[in-house]
């Protein structure tokens, strides 16, 4: 811990030590409120109504019996709603998903689209003149089906080069003295959040005001501002806290509804997804199907590297999981190949969700590793660090930082990896098979331009007003400590407030970047502020207030590889008699950058290392091909991880500031799932013999496999 000495009194460096949540006590008590909860005046409520059908047309809509039940504002749908835009880019660079741009054709693309909003004076109400509405489908053919030779499958871009490639690959491969060339696949995944999405829209003098659940109030604005043809300045978006988002809190049907439903009442309306509709509406990770193919020598030094991804999307949207992106930031060939393919199905439009593109990547690059060390008989620490790149594989760029070597030698110390016997199938505790694993890890450590405003209060304190979210991550609390140390004051004399597109632009909670992005921006107006108060500027009443914009200074930073990187280490034991597969523990090391807050970092660490246990073992979203639609689209028929199935987990992390960023800050949020699932499955393998290539290993996919004798790897 450091010390400053001020003007005023000496203080101790709030950055880098733990701190408890500074709305805690707010959130444990009620007092904290979410989007689904704040009271206003003359509320209505509106209860989507979704598709039954895969594909096909709206023929009927019959208002008329429920127009007469109790209650009952108005239904809206294609045949009354208001047009809107959906021809324009947004915030991201990407266009909006024409799902969130709710009633404006007949058509039905997948099943559980929106067709109707039902508005009444209570959400029982609403609900129950929903369920009585009438639709009449014209239905046609669908296919729901992703297969790795689907035919329409084609490159697709995203937010990187759909493809990628330099040297032979043919010649390398042929070249090689070993080569693994298998086909991975993951499943169709949900965010699942514990707060559901949510949002209340009303116009207030002239001006939309929406009271939301979502990753970036300014994001939210734009979108909203654009697809209703408003300046940005006469729409407000407020989003003070928020239970989990994952990726999938953006534009959604429940806010444009909203919006659309306000302004035909004139009235507040809130719109709130159940639990179900969240399984249609709010995105998922889509499932995918990965080659890979490695050629190397017999000491495990790669040649040929090609990793290819396919992933679905909807008909009406392309949504790209780049899970070939990952093979382009950790290893390298002379010959290197990635590839990143979609295929539009009729289903609903995946979109971000917790590492997107690295979470299933890692999962086949980092087992395929795994296979390619058992078969030149060098430990997979060993082959990895061997395979260590210099400069990015295919950007050829230096990397900012790159600790995955001290990553992997601190985590092999702690887990106990040199005593490990690396033949498998020979360790056993009574009915239990046991194994470990390993896998490395990485995430893109980004910042996007925000804008900041620092208040000198006449009372002595500091207010920060910042467009920032905080998801659940602590990003409240870790801008607390970083203003109060870029002010040089106690933490106790700043307060943070967040979550209002009035504050001016910011960065989303998204992509690991948003502490980072926000840091920053507080950061340059704290440095602002100071040289004004060193002025001896008196303070008057209404304070003296700074704003900063980092636009310029992200600009002119130089090209680097910019990531966090980590090593995931993991104990399983598997009876192959019930199929039952138990994560003993796991040991995450990780090189993110400087940690602000180690007790909220811990925790996002552990959560991200739980989801990968859950993506290992558990999650698995299962399409019925008759229907389009899902089996079990509840928190009863998705399976995830529960506390008996994570005992010991465990995450920790080296030093690693970033040296072009002023705090030092990488991110935490989404490199602790990353290579998780890897390890989990490697750790499986070691323990049984059975390589298994296809997420999750269900008890049923371990007991149809079983290994060969001698301890060699079969395939399940």
């Amino acid at each position: 811990m450091t010390t400053v000495t001020t003007g005023r009194t000496t203080v101790k460096g709030a950055v880098g030590t733990s701190h408890t949540r500074v709305e805690g006590r707010d959130k444990v008590t009620g007092a904290a409120r979410y989007a689904g909860e704040i009271p206003f005046a003359d509320l209505a409520h509106g209860w989507l109504v979704l598709s039954t059908v895969a594909r096909g047309r709206i023929r009927s809509i019959d208002t008329d019996a429920v127009l007469g039940m109790p209650g009952v504002l108005t239904v809206l749908h294609h045949g009354n709603a208001p047009r809107v835009d959906t021809d324009y880019i947004g915030m991201l660079g990407i266009p909006p998903d024409p799902t969130a741009a709710v009633f404006q054709d007949e058509r039905v693309p997948h099943a559980g689209w929106p067709v109707a909003l039902v508005v009444a004076e209570t959400p029982e109400q609403a609900r129950e003149a929903a369920e009585a509405l009438a639709v009449t489908y014209d239905t046609e053919p669908h296919d729901i089906a992703l297969t790795a030779d689907h035919p329409d499958a084609y490159p697709a871009e995203g937010h990187m080069p759909a493809e990628t490639e330099k040297g032979d690959l043919a010649a390398g491969l042929a070249a090689s003295t070993v080569v693994v060339d298998e086909e991975y696949t993951t499943p169709e995944e949900h965010h699942s959040m514990m707060e559901p999405h949510a949002a209340t829209a009303l116009w207030d003098g002239g001006r939309l005001e929406v009271v939301d659940s979502n990753q970036g109030t300014t994001w939210v604005q734009g979108e909203l501002a654009k697809m209703f043809s408003l300046d940005e300045s006469a729409v407000r978006v407020r989003s003070e806290h928020i239970g989990g988002g994952f990726g999938s809190k953006g534009l959604r049907a429940h806010q444009v509804s909203a919006v659309m439903a306000a302004t035909l009442l004139e009235r507040p309306v809130r719109v709130v997804m159940t639990r179900r509709q969240m399984f249609s509406l709010a995105g998922y990770r889509s499932p995918t199907t990965q080659r890979v193919r490695l050629g190397a020598d017999a000491d495990g030094r790669l040649r040929a590297l090609e990793h290819r991804s396919l992933n679905q999307t909807s008909t009406v949207y392309e949504f790209v999981e780049p899970g070939a992106g990952v093979a382009r930031v950790m290893y390298d060939a002379e010959a290197h190949r990635t590839a990143n393919h979609v295929v539009r199905l009729d289903v609903p439009s995946p979109t971000f969700m917790r590492a997107p593109g690295e979470a299933p990547g890692s999962f086949a690059i980092e087992v395929a590793l795994d296979e390619l060390a058992e078969r030149c008989g060098v430990d997979p620490i060993e082959l990895r660090l061997r395979n260590e790149p210099d400069v990015g594989p295919v950007s050829g760029l230096p990397f900012s930082s790159r600790n995955l070597a001290a990553c992997f030698h601190e985590g092999a110390r702690r887990f106990g990896w040199a005593d490990r016997d690396p033949r498998p199938g020979v360790r056993r505790e009574g009915r239990w098979l046991l194994g470990t694993g390993t896998a490395a890890a990485s995430f893109g450590a980004g910042a996007g331009p925000s804008t900041a405003l620092l208040t000198a209060e006449a009372d002595g304190t500091f207010t920060v007003r910042i467009a920032a979210a905080d998801i659940g991550t602590g990003a409240r609390t870790a801008l607390t400590l970083v203003a109060a140390d870029a002010l040089e004051v106690a933490p106790e004399r700043v307060r943070v407030r967040i979550g209002d597109s009035d504050f001016g632009p910011a960065m989303i909670a998204g992509g690991s970047m948003g502490t980072r992005s926000w840091a920053w921006a507080i950061t340059a107006a704290a440095g602002e502020l100071r040289e004004r108060l060193a002025l001896g500027t008196s303070v008057p009443p209404e304070g003296i207030t700074v704003r900063s914009d980092t636009t310029e200074a992200l600009g002119a930073l130089a090209q680097k590889e910019r990531h966090s990187f980590g090593a995931q280490f993991a104990e399983v034991a598997v009876d192959t008699a019930t199929g039952e597969v138990r994560v003993r523990r796991m040991l995450g090391i990780f090189a993110a950058g400087r940690i602000v807050n180690p007790l909220t970092a811990r925790n996002q660490l552990v959560g991200g290392m739980i989801w990968g246990i859950s993506m290992a073992l558990h999650e698995e979203a299962v399409r019925d091909r008759a229907s389009g639609g899902l089996y079990g689209p509840d928190l009863a028929g998705y399976h995830v991880a529960t506390h008996a199935d994570v005992p010991d987990v465990e995450a920790d992390w080296v030093d690693d500031p970033d040296p072009d960023d002023p705090v030092g800050i990488k991110g935490v949020g989404e490199i602790g799932i990353v290579g998780a699932a890897a390890a989990v499955a490697n750790a499986v393998w070691h323990a049984t013999g059975v390589r298994h290539r296809n997420l999750p290993i269900r008890p049923d996919r371990v007991l149809s496999a079983a290994a060969p004798e001698g301890g060699g790897a079969a395939d399940a």
